[in-house]
């Protein structure tokens, strides 16, 4: 008896629970490495080298780049014959872009990070109050911190607020430094000067480390990274932060920990096709 229509609502099939083998149109896989090389390349190509690139022979290359040229994917220079993205590449983007949620990119790489680590994870964004937790994955060892969904961070004393400081202009941040909380609409209040060298010191050591970090503060016993990852605007979107109890987790700038925070954050931005400022 055939097997074919008995599969579950779940891909699965029915009978013995294997998955199901979804049908795939190979030329499309093909045709679409020559699309995924030239946006790899970030910038126009030969068609000898694309071809490379995509791992075809050029003269099989050649084809997929003329249909692609006519749905505009692709666009060739009349004058070099080099390849480059189209103008519906370009839609396709920035379609993709904006659709983008910070936290639903963010969520499985700070899921990964502390499962990795053992370690508890905040991802925190800027709202009205400033910094403001969105979502916080506890560690494998408890870990007595009042922070939760809803959190707002104190903008100077904790590694989250300090990884916003860092990057974001100085009114912004001396309007929230200045507001107090519940009172987003009461002009802001002149900064104390030592608010403004507090700032400086630590946009000079994020740009030194790539993170941010407090060390047995707010919280005695626990230290914490945060780095920050950008949107494709360049703009930050949401801050990754690690925290664990001084025994296990060292607050040094060179600690595996602050690497694994740089590193989670530049993932994040990479989901969010975005980078740091130049």
């Amino acid at each position: 008896m055939r097997r074919d229509g008995h599969h579950g609502h779940d891909g699965t099939d029915a009978r013995d629970g294997e998955p199901k083998v979804q049908r795939a149109v190979q030329s499309v896989e093909v045709g679409g490495r020559l699309l995924l090389a030239l946006a790899a390349h970030r910038g126009p190509m030969s068609l000898k080298d694309l071809a490379a690139a995509a791992t075809l022979p050029a003269a099989r290359a050649h084809p997929y780049l003329v249909s692609y040229g006519r749905l505009g994917l692709v666009a060739q220079d009349p004058a070099s014959g080099l390849y480059a993205l189209g103008p519906a590449a370009l839609q396709l983007g920035l379609a993709a872009l904006t659709q983008l949620d910070p936290l639903k990119a963010a969520a499985p790489v700070a899921e990964a990070l502390a499962r990795s680590s053992g370690h508890a994870v905040a991802l925190a964004v800027w709202g009205n109050f400033g910094p403001t937790v969105v979502r916080m994955i506890d560690a494998v060892q408890p870990l007595h911190v009042s922070m939760r969904a809803g959190t707002v961070m104190s903008l100077l004393g904790t590694a989250t607020g300090r990884a916003f400081a860092a990057v974001l202009p100085f009114e912004t941040l001396r309007r929230s430094l200045a507001r107090p909380l519940g009172e987003e609409d009461r002009p802001a209040r002149p900064l104390l000067a030592r608010g403004d060298a507090t700032l400086r010191e630590i946009v000079d050591e994020y740009r030194r480390h790539g993170v941010a970090r407090a060390a047995g503060r707010p919280m005695p016993g626990v230290n914490a990274f945060s780095a920050v990852a950008f949107d494709h605007e360049h703009q930050p979107a949401i801050v990754v932060t690690a925290l664990g109890h001084q025994d296990s987790f060292p607050s040094a700038w060179g600690a595996p920990m602050a690497e694994a925070v740089r590193d989670a954050a530049r993932e994040v931005s990479r989901r969010l096709g975005g980078a740091p400022p130049a």
